[in-house]
């Protein structure tokens, strides 16, 4: 009886998985990943950053460009800037002051978190949380908000956090716990903020950098642990990290100081890592051996060997399938087979419909009928992601091509990735349009959804050729790439800078073309094979 309940369950599931965008949770220090990859480390000699922007955020996004300002001209600092629908969208938004803007502002990329500007300058993010003591609602400064400074006035990762960190100290810091991880051509760093307290105008903040020969990760953990005042080449921080943690009941004065133990929060159960870190790292250094059983692991480690981008997609792609931690291992069903002489027999598989991306409510159904038989592990992707990139800065290269995030929508597992550089000047018409509020088929999230939520429904029969069709769209994106740098070097050796912007600007949009594509192709033949019922 208990297989009969549990089959009807997952029949229930398949009916409902449609719907998860609108039901999931938004997992309370859960969201976002951000994997970096040190210059040594990759294998083509770039400097990568990444970031999953999981939740219910905007996904418009708009390639703002270079401006010239007038002596007195202010920047305007607002919060709310996240939930908007387009960009010239106010609703919700509250301006928290002004500072005096620069004389020249760089080009760059307006995402829900900026990420990358005309400089080759990257950022990720991943919001930690950390005490709610220290949060300071008066403070200026939202972390999106120091992003866009940075990218505007910046051009290198250590020029950045300088900047961060003047700003925090004047203007004051109002979020919580937040880890950017920033990138230049040379190198990638992982800063950590919080702010000092309520009614405390300033914050603190620590910057560790990640080896050249090495990898590391954020996923909503503070991950620095003593500090290094006297190592200038790896690290800095402010002066007033022990005396905040301290005041606040964080660090007894007494134990050696460690920032992760005195910033932690209780997602982190008194570790420095969870599922993704571990699974991350483990990934690319096998050889470590290491276990989720460690009371810690390493702010960062070397892998066995250079790390291409496509397997930090990847990696963006990860729902832990075939290990301990894959919560489809026990939703299993029989299956009718013959063997080769035609003999029938009894096999036992995964159910078709079973799928990592379970509504909390279907895991609840399943747990009340087959108790323990789903075990929730937070994956890397997640269906109610907003969007995810995989940047690369590369110095071989003029800035225009030399950096560029690979874009996608939706769920990282399943959506394809389409190149935007530091010379894209424009994107597609509907990278205008935020489609979280409501369906929009001219929204380009919805572009990549609606196939993404049908394959999900019977995830067993669909992935492989979700799978195939990813990989034959990064194979095509990736086999164009060395004529298109080959090209845009060429036009801005000779100062053609309109054509090189014209040329990236082609190369992004038949990317989004080819995906967007691809996907309507993929939807149209999920409502075939779902004809008769899910």
């Amino acid at each position: 009886m208990k297989k009969i309940f549990l089959s009807l369950a997952l029949l229930a599931f398949a009916v409902t998985a449609i719907g998860q965008e609108l039901s999931q949770p938004e997992f309370e220090g859960q969201s976002c990943t951000s994997i970096m990859v040190g210059k040594s480390a990759s294998k083509d000699g770039s400097v990568i950053t990444s970031h999953t922007c999981d939740g219910r955020y905007r996904t418009w996004m708009h390639m703002e460009p270079a401006e010239d300002h007038a002596t007195g001209t202010v920047h305007k600092v607002y919060k709310g800037t996240l939930h908007t629908t387009f960009r010239g969208d106010t609703t919700g938004l509250k301006l928290a002051g002004v500072i005096p803007e620069a004389a020249h502002t760089y080009a760059y990329l307006n995402t829900a978190y900026p990420c990358l500007n005309e400089h080759q300058l990257a950022m990720g993010e991943s919001t930690f949380s950390g005490p709610d003591t220290l949060i300071n609602p008066q403070g200026m400064f939202l972390i999106e908000e120091l992003q866009r400074i940075a990218l505007q006035r910046c051009t290198t990762a250590r020029e950045a956090i300088r900047l961060i960190a003047d700003l925090i100290k004047v203007y004051g810091y109002g979020d919580g716990g937040e880890c950017i991880t920033i990138a230049d051509t040379k190198e990638v760093w992982q800063m950590e903020i919080l702010g000092e307290g309520k009614g405390i105008i300033g914050g603190i903040w620590a910057a560790q950098r990640i080896p050249d020969d090495q990898v590391g990760v954020s996923c909503n953990i503070p991950r620095i642990g003593r500090l290094q005042r006297g190592n200038t080449e790896y690290f800095m921080c402010s002066e007033n990290i022990e005396e905040v943690a301290k005041r606040n009941g964080l660090w007894d004065g007494k134990e050696p100081f460690v920032f992760w133990k005195a910033f932690n929060s209780s997602y982190a159960n008194g570790k420095n890592f969870r599922e993704r870190e571990y699974f991350i790292l483990s990934h690319l250094a096998p050889s470590l051996n290491l276990s989720m059983d460690m009371p810690e692991l390493p702010f960062s480690v070397r892998p066995d060997k250079n790390v291409d981008v496509r397997e930090v997609m990847d990696l963006f792609r990860a729902t832990y399938e075939g290990t301990d931690m894959d919560m489809c291992k026990n939703l299993k069903m029989t299956v009718s087979r013959k063997d080769k002489n035609g003999k029938s027999y009894e096999d036992t598989v995964i159910s078709a419909i079973a799928n990592p991306w379970m509504t909390s409510a279907m895991q609840k159904t399943l747990n009340t009928i087959a108790p323990g038989v789903v075990e929730f592990r937070r994956t890397v992707s997640v269906a109610w992601c907003s969007y995810s990139f995989v940047a690369q800065c590369r110095d071989w290269l003029p800035d225009c091509v030399g950096g560029v995030a690979w874009m996608s929508l939706d769920n990282p597992a399943q959506s394809p990735r389409v190149p935007i550089f530091c010379g894209t000047s424009t994107l597609p018409e509907p990278y205008s349009i935020c489609g979280q509020k409501e369906y929009n088929p001219n929204a380009v999230i919805w572009k990549y959804r609606r196939a993404n939520k049908l394959a999900t429904v019977a995830w067993q029969r669909t992935k492989a050729g979700m799978n195939a069709e990813l990989k034959k769209l990064e194979d095509k994106a990736f086999g164009r790439l060395s004529t298109l740098e080959r090209e845009a070097t060429r036009l801005d050796r000779i100062g053609r800078i309109d054509d090189v912007h014209a040329t990236l600007n082609n190369f992004t949009n038949q990317e989004y073309e080819n995906t967007t594509f691809a996907w309507s192709q993929l939807e149209a033949k999920y409502w075939q094979l779902f004809g008769m019922g899910f």
